[in-house]
């Protein structure tokens, strides 16, 4: 980064698992930077979905290096979940022409709950597929694969994580790191959402402020996409040898499986 800019421009490590981002500053200039962001960038900046977009340069080995604003902010608590300002935010994504015509012309087509099903389930090894706990998820997820299909197809984030959702100084809310968005059921995000931070006795007036009716339909969708996250992360952090937080999820997952349908 530091042939980019210059020996005047100090260069640190925003952390984060690919080791892609970076912060950089010059006296009163700040800017955040990452290597090889999806052009899907672009349109988020535009939408004020994401902090905006400074500057685009490809180097000459083909890499493609982005700056976007710094902001003076932090993360959102997971008591603010609750915030009118989350569910704003999170329908104006799901609502956006311009970003579901930008994720089609990147080629990604809508997931359909069985691909997405099989896409999990053929990345799960035995020692998790034979908990007890995810075999009843399992056998949920294949009876009612059929009727969780939504015509509504939105561009969902995917890690709807309170650690992704950046409040500014001014009280502006973004949504960052986009890496996982797909065109899907807006069931995907928003029963995440829910399920992790909202109690179920507010979730009705959530949905109200977002825009949505909660219906049996939109509660049973919810609960399988849910399901079929919890299974992926359980797979995930046993990958990762993190034990307490793989029987965190295990937990998770049995009560999802508990509650009625």
């Amino acid at each position: 980064m530091e042939h980019i800019f210059g020996q005047e421009w100090e260069i640190t490590p925003a952390g984060g698992a690919t080791g892609e981002a970076f912060y950089a500053q010059r006296e009163d200039q700040r800017l955040f930077l990452k290597r090889n962001s999806s052009p899907f960038l672009a349109v988020l900046s535009a939408e004020g979905i994401v902090p905006k977009l400074v500057w685009t340069k490809r180097l000459e080995n083909g890499d493609v290096i982005t700056a976007q604003q710094w902001l003076e902010g932090r993360e959102l608590k997971p008591s603010e979940m609750n915030h009118d300002l989350v569910a704003k935010l999170l329908k104006k994504i799901h609502r956006s022409e311009p970003m579901l015509g930008m994720l089609s012309r990147l080629e990604k087509t809508p997931i359909n709950p069985e691909d997405h099903f099989q896409n999990v389930m053929e990345n799960i090894d035995d020692d998790v597929r034979y908990l007890p706990e995810v075999q009843k998820a399992v056998s949920f997820l294949i009876k009612e694969a059929k009727n969780v299909y939504c015509d509504e197809k939105v561009v969902c984030h995917g890690d709807v994580n309170h650690n992704n959702w950046l409040l500014a100084e001014n009280n502006q809310l973004y949504l960052i790191d986009w890496d996982g968005a797909s065109i899907a059921d807006p069931a995907m995000d928003l029963g995440m959402l829910l399920y992790w931070y909202i109690p179920e006795e507010n979730w009705e007036d959530w949905l109200q402020v977002y825009g949505q009716e909660l219906d049996d339909h939109l509660k049973l969708r919810m609960k399988w996409y849910v399901a079929l996250q919890a299974i992926s992360s359980i797979q995930w952090y046993k990958d990762k040898d993190s034990t307490e937080e793989m029987n965190k999820w295990i937990l998770f997952l049995c009560d999802i499986m508990s509650q009625e349908n």
